[in-house]
């Protein structure tokens, strides 16, 4: 791990506006439920591959088990890894990996919460493509880069969130 770019990571998430707490290792579940209690989330969405002592008390966990757009739609958020992290941009790099999930997930439900360990925070773009191509080439799997909660402007630059996404990310960094 390398402790600058988990700081200009940290740094970049907070500038877009996303929260980021740091956890240990064993306490994401507990940092799970949190969030999830201050956002009052009652149904948590989860890919079939996450570790289950990440699950958080609190919350009825439904498991994407290729849930329909009305049943993801009904969830009040969704608990995910990653694949990678990108410091430079503050990026999430989510390639349907067992525990990233499928796009939906992380995109339908207001409140994407992510875990990322500080080992899977990469310095920039070039040094994550040979990870990032060799997941496409091997399994072409679909790549989605996250750079904060979904926003965007209409033409007088009047800021909407949650149009293409959740309109709330949290990153729970493992150290």
């Amino acid at each position: 791990m390398n402790a600058a770019s988990v700081d200009l990571f940290v740094a970049r998430l907070e500038a877009q506006k996303t929260e980021v707490s740091r956890v240990e290792g064993g306490d994401v579940a507990a940092a799970a439920a949190v969030v999830c209690a201050a956002r009052g989330v009652r149904r948590l969405g989860v890919p079939p591959g996450l570790p289950a002592a990440w699950l958080p008390a609190g919350a009825s966990v439904v498991v994407d088990h290729d849930l329909t757009p009305a049943e993801l739609d009904a969830l009040d958020g969704a608990l995910t890894g990653c694949t990678l992290a990108i410091a430079e941009t503050g990026t999430l790099v989510l390639a349907a990996g067992s525990t990233d999930g499928r796009r939906v997930l992380s995109l339908v439900p207001d409140l994407h919460i992510c875990v990322v360990a500080g080992h899977q925070v990469e310095p920039d773009l070039p040094a994550a493509m040979p990870r990032i191509a060799g997941l496409i080439r091997a399994a072409g799997r679909p790549v989605v880069f996250v750079s904060g909660a979904s926003a965007t402007s209409d033409i007088e630059l009047h800021r909407v969130e949650g149009v293409h996404g959740p309109r709330q990310l949290v990153v729970l960094l493992l150290s």
